[in-house]
């Protein structure tokens, strides 16, 4: 397979991984079903249709630029799957170096302050079973604002939509999640600092934009935030603009510091897809390249 050739439709888990992970912690799949395909095979072809159209879309081979991290929507694939899609295409070249994911995204049902990470070794999904980089994850138990709350995990979907993309993308990974909670955007930008790491590492924001405007008003938001976003703006971005706008802020600070570029990739709504355009949900995916 090409570095950014086509994904395969389906994930092979390591079986003499598993087998040697029969007595660790799991963190079940919460959302199969519902936010994406419950069944493997309907699941690895729904993600790679996303991923591998957007990549013939983009012309993406084996010389395009290198991507470091992405913001991407966390909706329900039906909506905001092929906005991710988008983001996940540029993803590909350079991923057989990738062993880690940095995984960020609001907390929609537990209150928090801080990012919550997790005591879990294993992450499932209808795909196979993520493992959690518990070395990365130790090396950063000096930071205050950082500490393992599964509670907020454990029926949050801003994060757990992302991994079959990640699992299709990734195969090698291991995965660092954190459930960001009230935090500042210094805090945020400590932790992917830390974790920055080189060409093992790839960064994926969650976010979702504006939600429940009719389809005049979404649109009209969602420009001002992604304007905001391509300036690393994260002050300008308030509450009713993005979800994940606390992950996103890291992110944005830390960007310029490490001389990144940005790329807007998607702008839509569910109201282009599949809903309502009298009650909708703004979708954006941007990604960053040195």
């Amino acid at each position: 397979m090409a570095v950014a050739g086509p994904v395969a439709t389906r994930y092979h888990a390591d079986r003499q991984e598993m087998e040697g992970h029969t007595m660790a912690l799991i963190r079940p799949a919460a959302v199969a079903g519902m936010f994406y395909p419950g069944d493997r095979q309907g699941l690895a072809q729904s993600v790679a249709g996303f991923v591998n159209d957007a990549a013939k879309r983009a012309g993406i081979g084996p010389n395009s630029p290198i991507v470091k991290a992405v913001i991407a929507p966390h909706a329900g694939y039906v909506y905001s799957g092929a906005c991710a899609g988008e983001a996940y295409a540029r993803l590909l070249p350079g991923r057989d170096a990738v062993t880690r994911v940095v995984l960020m995204g609001p907390c929609h049902r537990v209150a928090l302050r801080g990012l919550a990470t997790t005591a879990a070794d294993l992450w499932q999904t209808p795909l196979g079973s993520v493992p959690i980089d518990r070395e990365a994850l130790d090396g950063l138990s000096d930071l205050p604002q950082v500490f393992a709350h599964d509670a907020a995990h454990k029926q949050e979907h801003s994060l757990e939509v992302h991994l079959p993309f990640l699992q299709t993308v990734f195969p090698k990974m291991k995965l660092v999640p954190f459930a960001v909670g009230q935090a500042s955007a210094e805090d945020v930008a400590a932790v992917l600092d830390r974790l920055w790491g080189g060409p093992e590492t790839r960064i994926v924001i969650s976010s979702d934009l504006s939600h429940f405007l009719d389809y005049d008003a979404c649109n009209a938001l969602d420009a001002k935030t992604a304007d905001a976003v391509e300036r690393f703006d994260y002050a300008a971005i308030g509450r009713d603009q993005a979800c994940g706008r606390i992950p996103m802020s890291g992110l944005l600070k830390l960007a310029p510091e490490k001389h990144l570029s940005i790329e807007r990739v998607g702008l839509c709504n569910s109201g282009d897809t599949a809903g309502d355009k009298g009650r909708t949900v703004g979708y954006g995916a941007w990604v960053f390249r040195a």
